[in-house]
């Protein structure tokens, strides 16, 4: 068994990499496009939940302005989902189901550890409480990151993403 997971895991690495990446079996939750290497609609890169998901999760801790208190997150971070498209640019333009745009670094993400995250104290995040998918720094990790320019990178029902 070990060895067809470990068979299975280097056919999907070889596939994701070689261009064309796997399609997405649920419902589209995330485009990603421009300049971007790794595709697999129209140059494009669509995921669902599942494929987001298996891209690998991470959780952390930190208090924000949206929520009381410390608040879990987890989510994909999104410097692997950058590597995993092949992202070949500076910025992230982010623009949210409700058009909220706005246009990150692609250097804070392996930076600052920023996930795209799926899940808020283990639940998944609905439309009306920040989700589906809620970019998120680790704000109380660097003193920094408390402040508006992070605040303001945040956002929240995301749904594109144009490499640029």
């Amino acid at each position: 068994m070990r060895f067809i997971v470990m068979l299975l895991s280097v056919v999907v690495a070889t596939h994701a990499w070689a261009g064309e990446l796997p399609k997405p079996a649920g419902k589209a939750l995330l485009t990603l496009s421009g300049n971007i290497q790794n595709t697999n609609e129209e140059g494009k890169a669509v995921f669902d939940v599942a494929s987001l998901e298996e891209l690998g999760m991470v959780s952390f801790q930190t208090t924000s302005p949206w929520y009381n208190g410390r608040t879990t997150f987890t989510g994909v971070p999104l410097q692997k989902i950058m590597d995993y498209v092949g992202a070949k640019g500076t910025v992230a333009k982010v623009i949210a189901l409700n058009d909220y745009t706005t246009v990150i670094p692609l250097s804070d993400f392996k930076k600052y550890n920023v996930i795209l995250a799926l899940k808020v104290n283990g639940e998944y995040m609905r439309i009306r409480d920040k989700g589906p998918l809620f970019i998120v720094y680790p704000y109380d990790s660097l003193h920094e990151l408390n402040n508006q320019i992070y605040y303001s990178r945040s956002a929240w029902q995301v749904s594109k993403m144009n490499i640029e």
